[in-house]
């Protein structure tokens, strides 16, 4: 499952969350229990605020309600915020178990970062498109499971729908001055989600035969897309003329971001340092693989020979089935870490209504989905209406190296593998509120590490798939800091893109722009080092006792809390992470 925003998941769960007691000096009954209180205060709140992620997450008493995304909302959430910030601040870690003072970190490190958003950052006054992406996941989020039968859910989807039109109206009196590439790409997208209304939406719910609700459904439907007709009209007429605000966040608003999501204080040089040695490196690298395939070849002109490498359309399922089960197979047999129990995803095309946006992605449940439990592993085949032409430019990009990192990263031992992993962690609130360089650090780490244990067997053609894709997240690294900062514009951060990160100009502006509004995209690379350098750290400590598995078992089992953490629970030390 890919997972986007601040935290990899922001919070799920309702009633008590149970901790194991990890070792902790005086653990006392009743303060845990006095945190056990305030932990399902903090959870309740935020669902209040958020019913879609508790959709997201498998809490489905929230389906019918929707985000207020008015100024009013807005003053609602930052008060309600400030009230609970205040209350875990003053609430001693003395007392609690080991798990437990993590947790309680996690929940400020989330507070203060909600406080950063609505107050500094500001997005709700800056960004079009996060009202229509907004309400169109609140409605894929229904879509795309199961869970119930397609009344009750459509059930759910009328509910939501009624209240979007208001969505609209609130957009047009909170945005101010957006920076004009933020309104550009709302302007992009919005074609796209008045067809997600149009037709993706009603042809997820072909089965339902009630007529009255179907009446229903077809009012609200059609309020959405002239809702959001309108809204296009807007934009462009009205919002686009005066859309000259700065998408930059600024040096301390990033630094206080990267502290608050990740739990990372690293100055901004040294970040930057450390991500340009790291860029040179798989540089460096990247040559040196070519050389090695075709030593008189241009290293851009292999790699587009290796997108000809790829399996017949018809067949391309059956080659991800077969490269999963292989994948899993290698893990067990060499050890890389313990797989919890025998479940595996469902290859299965990718539905029509995600088709246009989505070329792979992993589907798990929730972390409390009680109901639809199956996985998913989807797959976007080529149209049928497309030309051979389309057809080999779709086909490129499952090159058998893509291939290869895709399933490692979406699946065995990416995603997928933190998904069974979940049930061990520690605390229920750690199933669902973490830091990205646990989550998306960890999935990206695992590219280069299952191909240093030979699971393709040395071929260079895998490696210089690899690399290029580290060269691509490198990329975002540099480009997030320095456009954020100042340091960089937009149109130098497509020429980085292009020069040293080794992209194509198309992927290069598409990457660029979501930078504009993704500034800490850099926790892929930076995820991947800390977890490196841990790795390194934590052989030393063991010495001949090292072994991969025990190691990536430690790591997995305390939950997607930032790296500096896991380093304590495993160093025992509060080492430096970089």
């Amino acid at each position: 499952m890919r997972l986007t925003v601040a935290f990899l998941m922001l919070f799920l769960g309702v009633g008590a969350m149970a901790h194991e007691t990890s070792p902790a000096a005086n653990v006392d009954a009743k303060h845990m229990q006095a945190w056990e209180k305030l932990g399902d205060e903090f959870l309740d709140q935020l669902y209040k605020f958020h019913p879609t992620n508790a959709t997201a997450d498998g809490l489905h008493q929230h389906d019918p309600e929707l985000e207020d995304y008015s100024q009013a909302g807005v003053d609602a959430e930052v008060a309600a915020v400030k009230v609970l910030l205040a209350k875990v601040e003053a609430f001693p870690e003395q007392g609690l178990a080991t798990d437990a003072q993590i947790d309680r970190r996690l929940v400020l490190g989330y507070l203060n970062n909600r406080l950063l958003s609505l107050e500094e950052i500001r997005d709700w006054e800056k960004d079009p498109d996060n009202y229509q992406s907004g309400i169109s996941y609140s409605v894929f989020l229904i879509m795309k499971r199961n869970y119930a039968p397609q009344e009750e859910r459509l059930k759910s989807v009328i509910a939501r729908e009624r209240k979007m039109p208001a969505v609209f109206a609130a957009a047009r009196v909170n945005l101010k001055n957006p920076p004009r590439i933020y309104t550009e790409i709302a302007l992009q997208q919005t074609a796209g989600i008045i067809s997600f209304f149009e037709r993706d939406v009603p042809l997820a719910f072909g089965q339902v035969k009630d007529e009255k609700l179907l009446a229903e459904f077809k009012s609200s439907n059609a309020a959405v897309v002239a809702a959001l007709t309108d809204y296009q009209k807007w934009m462009k007429d009205d919002l686009l003329p005066r859309s000259t605000g700065d998408f930059r966040i600024g040096a301390e608003t990033y630094r206080k971001k990267l502290l608050y999501q990740e739990g990372v204080d690293i100055p901004l040089d040294r970040l930057l340092q450390i991500g340009m040695a790291d860029l040179r490196w798989n540089q460096e690298a990247f040559q040196k693989t070519a050389a090695a395939i075709d030593p008189q070849g241009d290293p851009q002109a292999i790699l587009k020979q290796m997108q000809q490498d790829h399996p017949a359309p018809e067949k391309l399922l059956e080659a991800y089935g077969n490269l999963l089960d292989g994948l899993r197979d290698f893990i067990v047999k060499n050890k890389i870490m313990t797989v919890p129990g025998d479940q595996k995803p469902r290859m299965e095309e990718t539905p029509p209504f995600m088709r246009a946006t989505t070329f792979a992605s992993m589907d798990t449940p929730g972390a409390f989905e009680t109901k639809a439990t199956e996985s998913f592993f989807n797959v976007t085949l080529p149209e049928k209406s497309w030309s051979k032409e389309e057809v080999e430019g779709h086909m490129a990009g499952n090159s058998r190296g893509v291939m290869l990192a895709v399933a490692v990263h979406e699946v065995w031992p990416g995603h997928f593998m933190q998904y069974l992993w979940m049930p061990r962690f520690p605390t229920k609130l750690r199933r669902v509120l973490g830091a990205n360089t646990s989550g998306e650090g960890w999935a990206h780490y695992t590219e280069q590490m299952m191909l240093d244990e030979h699971v393709a067997q040395d071929d260079p053609k895998m490696r210089l798939g690899e690399l290029q894709d580290a060269l691509l997240r490198n990329a975002r690294y540099i480009v997030g800091i320095k456009m954020h900062t100042g340091n960089m514009t937009y149109e130098q951060g497509v020429d980085f893109f292009m020069k040293e990160g080794y992209q194509t100009k198309s992927i290069a502006e598409r990457e660029t722009k979501r930078g504009t509004g993704d500034p800490t995209y850099l926790v892929y690379t930076l995820g991947k080092l800390q977890i490196m350098k841990l790795r390194e750290d934590y052989k030393k400590k063991m010495g001949e006792k090292f072994t991969l598995l025990d190691f990536h078992d430690n790591f997995m089992k305390h939950g997607y809390i930032p790296i500096r953490e896991v380093r304590k629970l495993m160093l025992g030390d509060d080492s430096p992470t970089l």
